[in-house]
């Protein structure tokens, strides 16, 4: 179990990461969100020692885990760090470069795993193709794989998919976050892409203003955020008053609402004017505005005209779900 105690850090006197405190399961997944300069790097840095700080503390297990005045090399054998710059050998092959990280003393296991791991990551076709006449994302792909070669206990990744050409993608994490829950590895992943994180992280925390805004177990914090910010990092999302959606509401507050969860109505509810229809395969995405003004997005299985007005509501188990807001 990873376990961070009041972690705070700064660059040049400038808070980065302020009295930070969690804790990650063994072979649990924990995705990292947040705008861009929040801090997720700089935390995966953290946990693996690349960084020094000077207030708090980081354990695996019973090691602690320190930083670069600590210990000469970042991490260890239990921890490895994947970042955007790849490391990689540039003018040996695929093969060799996952294989570098087995033991040569059993040649017929080596060669066992480095073939189950290029098939992990799509790269048996490449296995004797020199890296450096690779693409970003085939060179990320053997990244990938050359980590889960080291066996690591906890796996720090930022950014995993991001070179990786996106018709890939979806098979590529089915495979790596089935890979480490199949061999037990926890995971701390930093992501942008709600992709990589609704349908595989066990919990997310939200980084914001330096600290935790959110940490939650994945399915309660999408079907209940507690702040825009954090719906919108993982769909887009409207924030409408109550008292527009349903008339006879005695309350004035606001509730986050899903494009999905808004459904058209011929009749009665939310009268919005139509601005914008979008395509996106199974459904449209339609973009309007309020008669206040505020604007609005939802879903619909039809393309609407611009200035068509309709109607929208939301389900009383939707806003009672949202209420605590």
């Amino acid at each position: 179990m990873l376990r961070v105690k009041n972690l705070s850090f700064a660059y040049d006197q400038e808070p980065v990461l302020e009295d930070l405190s969690f804790e990650v399961a063994g072979g649990e997944y924990l995705a990292v969100m947040g705008e861009s300069g929040c801090g997720k790097s700089t935390l995966l840095k953290l946990l693996y020692g690349e960084l020094p700080f000077e207030t708090g503390s980081i354990r695996w297990k019973k090691k602690a885990i320190k930083g670069p005045a600590y210990q000469l090399v970042a991490g260890g054998p239990y921890v490895k760090y994947l970042a955007q710059d790849f490391d990689l050998m540039p003018f040996t092959t695929v093969a060799e470069n996952i294989s570098k990280f087995l033991s040569p003393a059993e040649p017929e296991e080596m060669a066992a795993r480095t073939e189950e791991l290029m098939e992990t990551m799509e790269l048996s076709e490449y296995r004797d193709k020199k890296v450096q006449f690779l693409s970003g994302g085939q060179q990320q792909r053997v990244a990938l794989a050359r980590v889960l070669a080291l066996r690591p206990e906890l796996l720090l990744l930022d950014e995993p998919f991001s070179h990786i050409d996106h018709f890939r993608r979806n098979k590529l994490r089915r495979n790596l976050f089935g890979f480490l829950k199949k061999n037990g590895i926890s995971c701390i992943c930093a992501s942008h892409d709600h992709h990589d994180v609704l349908p595989f992280a066990d919990r997310v925390m939200i980084l914001r203003d330096r600290d935790i805004l959110d940490i939650r177990p994945t399915q309660d914090l999408f079907e209940k955020p507690r702040n825009l910010y954090t719906a919108e990092l993982l769909s887009e999302a409207n924030l409408i008053p109550i008292e527009v959606l349903k008339s006879y509401a005695s309350t004035t507050r606001n509730i986050i609402v899903y494009p999905h969860e808004l459904k058209v109505s011929k009749k009665s509810g939310m009268l919005v004017e139509v601005r914008q229809s979008y395509y996106l395969g199974s459904h449209y995405r339609i973009y309007g505005l309020l008669e206040s003004g505020r604007s609005v997005v939802f879903d619909s299985e039809t393309p609407m005209d611009s200035g068509v007005k309709v109607y929208l509501n939301v389900s009383l188990e939707t806003i009672n779900k949202r209420m605590p807001l």
